[in-house]
């Protein structure tokens, strides 16, 4: 069981033209409307990201056995560049070779892009548009689960071969009995994909969980 608990947070209020208060993740009752579309009217309500991500940070480098390397370099660990401005940069890596690291990496739009073990980017938000009305309480619940899912050793990915491009997948479980997964990138190098490969055929069944600090 984690002892992680999400810090205090004085999410931020944005209004529509008439002055009501914008109900993010519950605007449409059905279909968005056409013109929401890739409109991003308040990316800014994605800030509180940044102050959950800081939290899951210390607690993973005060509770776990792991390096911590924050520079701005780390961000190479991600598949393919941000969208954004990157404007920080944190790998945490356990010092047990059969546990996933994690990378987690601070845009300027607002948000967060997760490189999680060797062959997957998870990116919160996935799409901030009008449309989509996602809201920060979402996208940091998807967050701090599926990092607490990599500590927990619930994360799987694999490599399946193919005439084409590699099939990559990834799966998570999580402490509901919940699981997701899929298949999230192609055009990897391959050197890069070789030696996730190799890697990965000694973890089959999943990566490990995290040890603890000083046990």
């Amino acid at each position: 069981m984690s002892s992680y608990i999400r810090p205090l947070v004085k999410a931020p209020v944005f209004r529509d033209a008439d002055g009501q208060i914008i109900d993010y993740g519950n605007r449409w009752g059905g279909s968005p409307p056409e013109d929401t579309y890739s409109v991003d009217t308040h990316p800014e309500r994605f800030a509180p990201l940044h102050t959950v991500a800081d939290a899951l940070i210390a607690h993973l480098s005060d509770a776990y056995d792991v390096e911590v390397d924050e520079r701005a370099e780390t961000a190479a660990d991600l598949l393919h560049p941000a969208y954004h401005d990157v404007v920080r940069a944190v790998r945490i890596r356990p010092n047990d070779p059969a546990c996933a690291s994690l990378t987690l990496v601070f845009t300027a739009y607002p948000g967060i892009y997760m490189h999680a073990g060797l062959l997957n980017d998870f990116h919160y938000p996935v799409c901030g548009c009008d449309a989509c009305d996602s809201n920060w309480e979402g996208e940091a619940d998807d967050l701090e689960r599926q990092v607490l899912a990599v500590v927990a050793g619930h994360y799987r990915e694999t490599v399946e071969r193919r005439e084409s491009d590699p099939w990559i997948g990834y799966a998570f479980t999580y402490p509901d009995g919940a699981a997701s997964g899929g298949s999230l990138e192609q055009g990897i190098p391959s050197e890069r994909l070789q030696v996730a490969d190799s890697t990965l055929r000694q973890v089959s069944d999943g990566w490990a969980e995290w040890p603890r600090d000083g046990l």
